[in-house]
């Protein structure tokens, strides 16, 4: 076909129809897409200048490791796994009736000693009133061997100048001996009662440590008798249980976990995304159990370590490419309202978004 001809023109008039719509398409396309990439990119900054968000994030809990205090046989238990318990809610009973009879044993040993440390106090206030006594008996013979010393001296003199006779001194020497003796006798009075002063003293004082002994020995007993009734140290869920009514428990050793109800969030974050982070910015939260329903929270604290450990520059005499290992930072976040109503539990993937401007 000759290119001057009529169907010539006519034929390629016809293809040329055909291509515009095509190249159009192929210059408008480029150029959409790269007004999105911009647009995007532009979001991009604007949100990152006002949000941090990560999907690296999971439902944390301080999980209670419940184990009994003393060791001993369950005869009652009042929880199953997955069973809601409060505060102070008894959980099981461990047979108390050994623990009962220390308690018992430990009140007579205590009776006993506070008896004793009574009779103790009695028994010195006794010698006390006969210390005096033979301290008063001790005047009196002092007194009555000085006024037999001086008659014996008077009827001494008396009797060389012939004016008493031999039975008047005879006499007067033996009122002389007779109050020696009672004074003597007094004072080893006097020395008794002192030593038996302080002998009862220094049983009072070992009674009285006994009684402090005992009743420490008392409060562990009561203490241990208290310890057979396990309670929940605090709110939350029982989970893990490994024990039944007539195990015999070991003391130290964890018989079912608790799960408290107070859940928050360890959101691990890049390296360059925390620099504006702080404690008391605003999160919203998103669990991916709950579609559609987004949770209040409020950022708690940042660990001071990152959650992975990576060199910043290539080994030396490294072969090959070298990819920066980008570090995790955890951070923690606490849940603004009541999660009770929903089934929030430790291990739920969540998607955090800190608002930190």
């Amino acid at each position: 076909m000759k290119k001057d001809s009529k169907y010539y023109k006519e034929a390629r008039k016809k293809i040329l129809s055909k291509r515009k719509p095509y190249q159009k398409k192929r210059v408008i396309i480029p150029v959409l897409t790269g007004i999105l990439f911009i647009l995007a990119s532009i979001f991009g900054v604007i949100y990152s200048t006002f949000y941090q968000t990560t999907d690296d994030a999971f439902v944390e809990a301080h999980t209670i490791y419940l184990s009994p205090k003393i060791s001993g046989q369950i005869v009652e238990l009042f929880v199953d796994d997955n069973t809601a318990v409060e505060q102070g809610q008894i959980i099981a009973q461990i047979d108390s009736k050994d623990y009962q009879i220390a308690v018992n044993d430990a009140q007579a040993r205590l009776q006993k000693a506070q008896a004793d440390f009574n009779s103790s106090k009695s028994d010195i206030d006794k010698i006390n009133a006969i210390t005096k006594q033979t301290k008063n008996d001790i005047d009196s013979a002092k007194s009555k061997l000085e006024y037999a010393n001086s008659d014996y001296y008077r009827y001494k003199n008396a009797y060389k100048d012939g004016s008493v006779t031999k039975q008047d001194l005879d006499n007067a020497t033996k009122n002389l001996e007779v109050a020696r003796s009672q004074y003597l006798k007094a004072q080893e009075a006097l020395k008794a009662s002192n030593n038996e002063l302080r002998a009862t003293i220094s049983k009072k004082s070992s009674k009285y440590a006994e009684i402090k002994r005992l009743k420490a020995q008392l409060d562990a007993a009561e203490l241990n008798l208290s310890y057979t009734t396990i309670v929940s140290p605090k709110k939350g869920t029982i989970t893990n249980k490994n024990v039944e009514i007539g195990t015999w428990v070991e003391k130290a050793h964890p018989i079912l976990s608790i799960v408290p109800n107070d859940c928050y969030i360890i959101a691990n974050f890049k390296e360059t995304q925390i620099a504006n982070m702080k404690k008391g910015q605003k999160v919203i939260i998103k669990i991916d159990t709950y579609k559609g329903k987004t949770f209040k929270g409020t950022l708690d604290s940042i660990q001071r370590s990152s959650g992975a450990k990576a060199s910043l520059f290539p080994p030396e005499n490294a072969v090959g490419s070298y990819v920066k290992v980008v570090q995790r930072v955890p951070v923690k976040i606490t849940f603004d309202e009541d999660i009770t109503n929903y089934n929030i539990v430790p291990g739920l993937s969540v998607v955090a978004k800190v608002r930190v401007k």
